[in-house]
């Protein structure tokens, strides 16, 4: 398989740079880059993800004309993109317009693509590629790339990422049950197509991630990622949806719960596992191939690995959390969950404070060496330890379903054309939600530019992890 993410801050660049008053085709460059992922999930087959890293105009020296039917610029600029490619190890890429019409590849195109090829292979030899984007005037996107000998691979699918989700299908997703046809009476009929060609990854299967799952899974997700190390408890019992007592006996994972159930409903959803950390290298195929990724952990040193792997990858996260303290002599109830959108263009986790580092690397440190641990606790260098949280079934799945509608909104818009919010909070004990804005540290290197947007694979891992 093959696809193509790009991001959204680069769509909109494209279009507005691409806009033109007599409707007229027009070009300009990007630069990509790839994740190479050894095994899908779902399939188990290789497959191969492009993510847009920037966007270049065309020189005005180099337009030659254009017309609503054609667009000729020299290839002096594309010899320079395909010396920057080089140097920065990045796949060059071409994009034109089609603003009367859907986008698609034409007789033309072919014969130009195949042209610059020849430019390609002259230049940098065999086994070099580059990549063609055409969009369309109704909003529409194709891509494909061309590998020696003059072929091109067509992507499946091409998704636009950030605060809104798009999805440019080749083919329309097969086997949409009959089942979602009232959801489709209210955003229509492409809206279960799309639903149901989405890889949506949940990050940790307890109170938050169990009712996302769920709800995810009837909402008619295609395929389903689960990752979670834990083994259902009976303290889980009053909030894990699906989990029995009998699970809580036999110490059964969560992820298998999930699993099951989802499975026993029979929605023809299709459900990937996997029992561990979110930063095991063993998950690290599994999560570069979500389209996007709900964060229903507590563990601050999950959340630092998913804080960079959306920024990254361009993968949004939709990080969620939830504060519940009992009432005590003189101070009420408190009673908030949280729902946070991380993607490029958006305030990290970091930045808003919503991770600790110190906690984080004690997390990290208790995982990779208890004995250490255990030692720096007794000698009071790691917090460690207290009560258990407050756990309160409605409120923890109320939480999930707020994250889910967020997603909602970046698919369908049912909000309005602004895309998913940031952040959204809720307080349960007053009824009050608001949205909540931060501003980026400017020496962030996640959030304050973009200068790691769209990296995908690099060395180490999202230059942390080896």
């Amino acid at each position: 398989m093959l696809d193509l993410i790009m991001l959204e801050t680069h769509d909109s660049e494209l279009r507005a740079l691409l806009a033109t008053e007599d409707g007229s085709e027009a070009s300009a460059y990007v630069l990509l880059s790839a994740a190479d992922i050894a095994t899908d999930p779902w399939t188990g087959a290789a497959r191969r993800r492009l993510v847009t890293r920037a966007v270049l105009p065309v020189p005005e020296e180099d337009r030659v004309s254009a017309s609503p039917v054609h667009v000729t610029w020299s290839t002096r600029g594309f010899v320079r993109l395909l010396k920057r490619a080089e140097r920065d190890d990045l796949i060059p890429a071409i994009v034109h317009t089609h603003p009367g019409s859907t986008a698609f590849f034409s007789d033309q195109d072919d014969r130009n693509e195949r042209d610059l090829l020849r430019i390609v292979a002259n230049r940098a030899g065999q086994g070099r590629e580059f990549a063609s984007i055409v969009l369309g005037g109704d909003g529409s996107a194709v891509c494909r790339i061309w590998q020696l000998p003059d072929e091109a691979r067509e992507c499946e699918r091409v998704l636009v990422t950030g605060r809104h989700l798009a999805v440019h299908a080749g083919k329309t997703a097969a086997g949409v049950p009959d089942s979602l046809d009232r959801q489709a009476r209210l955003f229509g009929p492409s809206f279960n197509p799309a639903i149901r060609a989405l890889r949506v990854g949940i990050v940790g299967c307890g109170g938050t991630g169990s009712p996302t799952a769920m709800l995810l899974a009837r909402l008619g997700i295609g395929h389903v990622l689960l990752v979670d190390d834990d083994v259902v408890e009976v303290s889980n019992l009053n909030r894990v949806h699906g989990a029995r007592r009998s699970d809580a006996e036999a110490a059964v994972p969560k992820v298998d719960v999930l699993a099951r159930e989802i499975e026993a409903a029979g929605l023809g959803v299709e459900v990937a596992c996997f029992q561990g950390w979110v930063g095991d290298p063993r998950a690290r195929d599994a999560m570069r191939s979500c389209d996007v990724i709900f964060g229903c952990t507590d563990d601050h040193d999950g959340r630092l690995f998913l804080n960079r792997f959306a920024y990254f990858y361009g993968i949004p996260v939709i990080d969620m959390g939830l504060r519940v303290l009992p009432a005590t002599e003189g101070r009420p109830y408190e009673m908030g969950a949280r729902v946070t959108v991380l993607a490029p263009g958006t305030t990290c986790l970091l930045c808003r404070g919503l991770i600790d580092p110190r906690i984080a690397a004690e997390e990290a440190l208790r995982r990779t060496d208890p004995a250490e641990y255990d030692r720096r606790k007794a000698e009071a260098y790691v917090s460690g330890g207290g009560d258990p949280a407050p756990a309160v079934v409605t409120f923890t799945t109320e939480t999930a379903c707020m994250a889910v509608n967020e997603f909602l909104q970046a698919v369908t818009g049912f909000r309005g054309p602004g895309g998913m919010k940031e952040e959204r909070r809720r307080r349960f004990e007053t009824c009050e939600d608001r949205a909540n804005t931060a501003r980026p540290r400017p020496e962030c290197e996640m959030c304050a530019g973009p200068g790691v947007w769209g990296f995908a694979d690099v060395h180490p891992f999202l230059h942390r992890f080896g």
